[in-house]
């Protein structure tokens, strides 16, 4: 890695993570504020939840009702809004991060350079890790300081599990920047980075929602890497956390390397 060049691009880049963070903070924040008045329903509500299709509780992750934070929030927040709020950056940063580069001719002047291809598009990589982990780390010390302020001892708050799910979006998110940035490493054109990794990011995301709604297609989830990622089983204690740790792990470390090797070999337009 060069250092130069990663202090150069997170520089360029942290206004927008920290958006991302700020306003992840903030709606976790949110969350644990209004948690205390939903608690009080929480029995209403767990009716109310028990005539509704069980295919749209699994597929917007209630499956486990309102009976801890835990519960709640990965329902309402990790279930569908986070997810979809970090794909959008895990598709626009890689591009930025390399495709958009190459683009506009900024990767040619980084290139003429005395850094080899490799050190600086893992520096690049290394800018977008940094990116993922910091608004992760920034929601997880969000939800703690949001316990210390409105949550009591009636509440029930399982730390374990609320990190458990947090390292899952991470290693989630790590995985289809992955898949964004080889899509960006092998292409020239931004815009062309930007629709294919959008596709394919939003193309899992739709797969594993109509594999949740119905039974009938739940095959579906198979060819997805969003099937990874349950934030109800994570809080019911039913998933398999070693295996999907791995596999994401695993496909964000191999995307990423795969990109690298690509860029290394290809010719870059002048």
């Amino acid at each position: 890695m060069n250092f130069p060049l990663y202090k150069q691009m997170m520089k360029i880049q942290m206004k927008s993570i920290l958006n991302y963070a700020i306003g992840s903070a903030f709606y976790m924040i949110l969350m644990v504020w209004i948690y205390p008045s939903i608690a009080v329903n929480t029995k209403s509500l767990n009716e109310f939840v028990k005539v509704m299709p069980e295919s749209l509780l699994k597929a917007f992750g209630f499956e486990n009702g309102f009976g801890s934070f835990e519960s709640f929030i990965s329902g309402e927040y990790y279930g569908v809004i986070l997810t979809i709020i970090l794909t959008i950056f895990c598709v626009i940063l890689p591009t930025q991060l390399v495709a958009k580069l190459v683009d506009q001719g900024s990767m040619a002047y980084l290139l003429s350079t005395p850094i080899t291809r490799g050190k600086v598009v893992f520096t690049q990589a290394c800018v977008f890790f940094t990116g993922i982990f910091l608004i992760m780390l920034i929601t997880t010390i969000s939800g703690f300081v949001g316990y210390a302020l409105f949550l009591n001892e009636e509440d029930s708050f399982h730390a374990l599990k609320f990190i458990q799910l947090n390292i899952a979006a991470l290693l989630l998110f790590f995985a289809v920047g992955g898949i964004s940035f080889l899509v960006s490493c092998i292409s020239n054109d931004e815009k062309k980075s930007l629709g294919i990794s959008g596709a394919i990011a939003f193309g899992f995301f739709s797969l594993d929602m109509i594999g949740k709604i119905s039974e009938k297609v739940e095959w579906l989830r198979h060819f997805t890497i969003y099937s990874l990622f349950s934030p109800s089983d994570i809080v019911s204690g039913d998933a398999n956390l070693v295996l999907s740790f791995s596999l994401l792990g695993l496909i964000g470390i191999l995307t990423i390397a795969i990109g690298i090797l690509f860029f290394q070999k290809r010719d870059l337009p002048l």
